[in-house]
């Protein structure tokens, strides 16, 4: 049960998932964040930027299934409705990704809207289509091209940071990045939170880590907080979210605590339940 009062009829929230280190949660989080959002009642597409695909293939979509992909979207080929595919979560669709995506660099190389792809192909879907509430874009473990323009088309980043000894180090780097878009690419580009990852209460580093960041970031950083939980990473094996996998686990109550938040954050609320099939 998951309800958050009346829902208000906003614009679409773009969210880039988004930290250069590798293994901290993004694609976790995106395919989770957006499976709870879309349990809630919310219209979501998540966005697959990550070449390795694998918010596509933890949504179930096959890799010989992917006809289009992000690389297709990017390189101006197709439109986002060309190649949204439907996910096994009601009012959850997804871009899905290929290995294209490595070479797009060297494609846009020359020219001089690279990065402002993504934000013209989003506004296209908005003006053409119904508008979703959220769009989440999973973003490559890299501050590369493709990175930089999920920044130039997102309202928000989120952060998902691993409670680990160099996390505060590799966030200040990530920051650098933000504040070089906005100054230069989308100065209506905000943190919207960073949420701290696998998180082990056994570990006093976890703990310690947790406190620095907090002390650091303040009320940027969600309350919420995602646990270690082999739960979740078995579901991607099996092509779910981990709410579909295991819905009474403490990863999954996790991924809808943090939905709640985000969405009262933004003054979005439903009554709806959380209603997964």
């Amino acid at each position: 049960m998951f309800g958050f009062g009346n829902k208000k009829n906003k614009e679409t929230q773009i969210f880039a998932l988004a930290n250069q280190k590798g293994g901290v949660g993004k694609t976790t989080t995106t395919l989770n964040l957006g499976c709870a959002m879309a349990g809630a009642g919310e219209s979501v597409l998540i966005i697959d930027l990550d070449p390795q695909g694998n918010a596509s293939t933890g949504l179930g979509i096959n890799k010989d299934d992917r006809k289009f992909s992000s690389y297709d979207l990017l390189t101006g080929e197709k439109q986002i409705n060309d190649i949204k595919m439907e996910t096994i979560v009601d009012n959850l669709h997804i871009v899905p990704s290929t290995l294209d995506l490595l070479g797009l660099e060297s494609v846009l190389a020359n020219d001089n809207e690279k990065s402002f792809k993504l934000k013209r192909a989003i506004e296209k879907l908005n003006k053409d289509s119904v508008k979703y509430s959220y769009i989440l874009i999973d973003c490559p473990p890299s501050l590369n091209l493709i990175t930089i323009n999920a920044l130039a088309a997102s309202s928000g980043i989120i952060v998902p940071l691993q409670c680990e000894f160099y996390a505060l180090e590799g966030l200040g780097q990530l920051l650098e990045t933000v504040e070089l878009v906005r100054n230069t690419l989308n100065k209506d580009l905000l943190i919207h939170g960073v949420l701290l990852t696998m998180f082990d209460e056994r570990n006093n580093l976890s703990g310690q880590v947790a406190k620095d960041v907090r002390d650091f970031m303040g009320d940027k950083v969600y309350k919420t907080v995602i646990p270690r939980n082999v739960r979740v990473s078995e579901a991607p094996s099996y092509g779910k979210p981990v709410m579909l996998y295991d819905y009474k686990c403490v990863g999954s109550q996790a991924y809808i605590s943090l939905a709640a938040e985000v969405l009262k954050k933004d003054n979005r609320a439903s009554n709806n339940n959380l209603n997964m099939r």
